[in-house]
C-alpha cells in the first residue's frame, strides 16, 4: 500500500481521528511517527529541526525495551505463524497458560490466579468487579463501597473514574454519574519518609466508621502515575495491609505503571514486603507491543466468588488472552528477567538526578522529584503544553507534558548520553512551558 503524503495524513488525521484528551477537531497538530527503532521516533516531516527524537515516555510508560526488539519481534512472528487469535471461552493455549503461570511465579504471594484482560481500566474493572463479587458471594452485600486515597488514577472507564481523584482528576464532569466512593486524603509525600501516625491514625479511624460497607482500598502504590506522579513512603502499604487485615477489607494495588521495574523494585509492592488480595498489571507487561493487562487475585476470594449464587466471574473480553499478546508478553518478562533490570534502572535514575538537578532552581519549579526511571518536574502553575513539548523536541526529546508535570518514564534501555539529553529536555520544557 502506498504511503500517503504527510499533509494529507494530517488533513485526514484531523478530520476523522479523535486522539485522546482532545477536541474534535484536534487543536493540536500531531507529530507524525514514521518508524521507530531503539528509542528513537523517526517522523515523517522535520519538527523544530528534527527528524528523530529520543522516546523519552516509553509510549505511555509500556516499550521498557525500546521498539523493534529483536527478542520480541520474534516472538510476535513465531506466534503469527501459529495462530493469531482464538476465544477464550472453552479454549485455552499454550502462551496465555505459560503467562498466568509466569506471573504468579514472580508476583507476591499469596496470587495465585490470573484474569487476562485487554487494557489498563479494564483489568481495574475486573478487580473491582473482583471484590464487590466475592463480599456478594459469601453473604456480606452491604460490603460495595470503595476506599482510596485522593490524588489517584485508575483509568478511564466508569468504575475505575469513581476511584480516580474526584476534583483535582480528569472526570469530575462525572461526579453525580458514577458510585459515590471514600476518599482520604492524599498519602504524605516522599519516597523516604517516615509514617506520619497522625495520617495513619486518621486512615484506620476512616477505615473504622465504614468498615461495614467497604469492599475494598485501592491505591497505586508509591508511584500516583497520572492522578499527580507523586510519589510516598512504602510504609503506607505496610499500613494499609494491617489496616485492612484489622478491618475485614480487600486490599488492591493497582501496578498498571508501578509494575515490572519502573520504581526500581520489580513491583512497587515489593518495597514494602506486602502482599495484596488482588493486582493489577498492565502497560509494560507486553513490552508496549501488544495491548494486554491482568487482574490477579489470592485463592480465596476466587474460591469465594465461585461458591456464590453466580458461581463465575460474569466478565469474558473478546481478545481476552490473546495468543500474539501472551507471546510477546512471555518473551518480554524473559528479557526482563534475564538481565540484570535493577542495575540499568538504578543507571537511569542517577542521570535522572544528576541532569534535573539544576531544575530545582528555575523560576516557576515547585519540585523537582526522581524514583527509579521516572523524572519529574512539578511547575507551581499549569503548563503550556504545546510550548512544552516544542522546547523538548528541539532538544530532540518526546515528552508528553500535562496538568502541571513536565515527566520522563524513559525506556530501560536508554543510554546515558541519551538519558542527559532527556533531562536536559525536560528541563528546557520547564522553562518554555
Amino acid at each position: 500500500m502506498a504511503h500517503l503524503p504527510t499533509d494529507d495524513l494530517l488533513a485526514l488525521d484531523r478530520a476523522h481521528v479523535w486522539h485522546p484528551y482532545g477536541p474534535m477537531p484536534g487543536t493540536v497538530t500531531p507529530y507524525v511517527v514514521e518508524s521507530a527503532s531503539g528509542v528513537r521516533l523517526r517522523l515523517a516531516q522535520p519538527v523544530e529541526g528534527r527528524t528523530e527524537l529520543v522516546d523519552g515516555m516509553s509510549s505511555w510508560w509500556a516499550a521498557v525495551h525500546g521498539y523493534g526488539h529483536p527478542v520480541l519481534d520474534a516472538a510476535v512472528r513465531d506466534q503469527l505463524g501459529r495462530m493469531s487469535h482464538v476465544m477464550f471461552g472453552g479454549l485455552t493455549h499454550e502462551p496465555a497458560v505459560r503467562l498466568a503461570a509466569r506471573l504468579v511465579e514472580i508476583t507476591p504471594e499469596p496470587l495465585q490466579h490470573v484474569f487476562l484482560a485487554d487494557s489498563g481500566s479494564v483489568a481495574v474493572e475486573v478487580a473491582m468487579k473482583m471484590c464487590l463479587q466475592y463480599w456478594q458471594s459469601i453473604g456480606r452485600p452491604a460490603k460495595r463501597r470503595l476506599l482510596t486515597w485522593r490524588g489517584g488514577y485508575h483509568g478511564d472507564t466508569f468504575h475505575p473514574m469513581s476511584v480516580c481523584d474526584p476534583q483535582g482528576g480528569m472526570h469530575h464532569l462525572w461526579g453525580g454519574v458514577l458510585p459515590g466512593q471514600l476518599f482520604a486524603p492524599e498519602p504524605p509525600a516522599g519516597f523516604d519518609a517516615p509514617l506520619d501516625e497522625e495520617y495513619a491514625a486518621q486512615f484506620d479511624a476512616l477505615m473504622a466508621r465504614h468498615a461495614d460497607e467497604l469492599a475494598a482500598v485501592i491505591v497505586e502504590p508509591v508511584v500516583q502515575g497520572a492522578g499527580g506522579m507523586r510519589f510516598h513512603s512504602p510504609a503506607y502499604l505496610r499500613m494499609l495491609r494491617e489496616l485492612c487485615d484489622r478491618h475485614g477489607v480487600l486490599l488492591v494495588f493497582d501496578e498498571i505503571a508501578t509494575g515490572f521495574g519502573r520504581s526500581g523494585a520489580l513491583f512497587a509492592a515489593d518495597h514494602a514486603s506486602v502482599s495484596p488480595d488482588v493486582m493489577c498489571l498492565g502497560k509494560s507487561l507486553t513490552g508496549g507491543y501488544l495491548t494486554m493487562a491482568a487482574a490477579l487475585c489470592t485463592s480465596e476470594i476466587a474460591d469465594g466468588i465461585s461458591k456464590g449464587e453466580m458461581p463465575v466471574l460474569a466478565h469474558g473480553p473478546t481478545f481476552m488472552g490473546n495468543p500474539l499478546a501472551a507471546a510477546v508478553a512471555n518473551a518480554s518478562i524473559d528479557l526482563l528477567l534475564g538481565q540484570d533490570w535493577q542495575v540499568e534502572v538504578k543507571r537511569i535514575e542517577t542521570g535522572l538526578r544528576a541532569g534535573l538537578a539544576g531544575a530545582a532552581e528555575l523560576p516557576g519549579v515547585r519540585d523537582v522529584r526522581v524514583l527509579g526511571a521516572i523524572g519529574v518536574v512539578q511547575l507551581d502553575h499549569p503548563v503550556d503544553m504545546v510550548a512544552a513539548t516544542a522546547a523538548a523536541a528541539r532538544e530532540g526529546v518526546w515528552l508528553r507534558p500535562f496538568r502541571d508535570l513536565i515527566y520522563t518514564m524513559p525506556p530501560y534501555v536508554t543510554g546515558d548520553e541519551d538519558v542527559a539529553r532527556i533531562a536536559t529536555a525536560v528541563t528546557a520544557a520547564a522553562v518554555a512551558g
